[in-house]
């Protein structure tokens, strides 16, 4: 692996401006303005349990709704891990995370497989949290996995708090990013595929 997996990306387009900046050996230190305050609350979690570094800044045409913005921010995350994790040699490639929050479990399970791929699977008790559209996670997700060329596979096994649902999945989503890109010691220099590529 590279000694500094750290990346920034922009993304402007008539609907959003976005910049992205991720550091994948970080502390967990977060600095969001989206000004969609659950979102931001959603992707500290994703910071802090994953030990990512995130700096987000968007514009977006929140006057309309939410859903460019956030939809843009997952495809610039993506972006910017993608050109972080750089060729993928040394990592472990897959993580997975269960995360109980009360009566919720969510199980994240990613691989860094070069092929991008989403199963969603939650079940939210309410449609929005915080006037926060739910429905909008999905196209969070799906615009990750498709610039970051993940494979993504989300469940909310239980749970009956919509904001809990969310907090599970986002923060199993985090640890399960840290499982996947930490440095397996044994497989330095290697690539964690029987093809030598990713």
């Amino acid at each position: 692996m590279t000694d500094s997996r750290s990346a920034s990306v922009e993304r402007n387009t008539l609907e959003t401006q976005i910049t992205v900046a991720v550091n994948l050996d970080g502390s967990g230190e977060c600095r969001l303005d989206t000004g969609i305050p659950f979102l931001e609350h959603m992707l500290d979690q994703v910071a802090r349990h994953g030990l990512i570094d995130l700096d987000i800044v968007a514009k977006g045409d929140l006057h309309i709704d939410a859903h460019h913005t956030v939809e843009d921010i997952g495809i610039t995350l993506g972006q910017a891990v993608a050109k972080a994790v750089g060729d993928k040699k040394g990592i472990n490639r897959y993580g997975h995370a269960y995360v109980p929050l009360d009566e919720a479990l969510s199980r994240v399970v990613v691989d860094f497989s070069g092929r991008p791929g989403l199963e969603f699977h939650v079940d939210f008790t309410r449609a929005a949290v915080g006037g926060f559209d739910v429905d909008l996670f999905i196209e969070f997700f799906q615009g990750f996995v498709n610039h970051a060329a993940v494979t993504l596979h989300i469940d909310n096994l239980r749970g009956h708090n919509s904001h809990h649902q969310a907090e599970t999945v986002f923060k199993a989503f985090g640890r399960a990013l840290r499982m996947a890109l930490s440095a397996d010691p044994r497989a330095a220099g290697t690539t964690p595929s029987t093809k030598g590529v990713l």
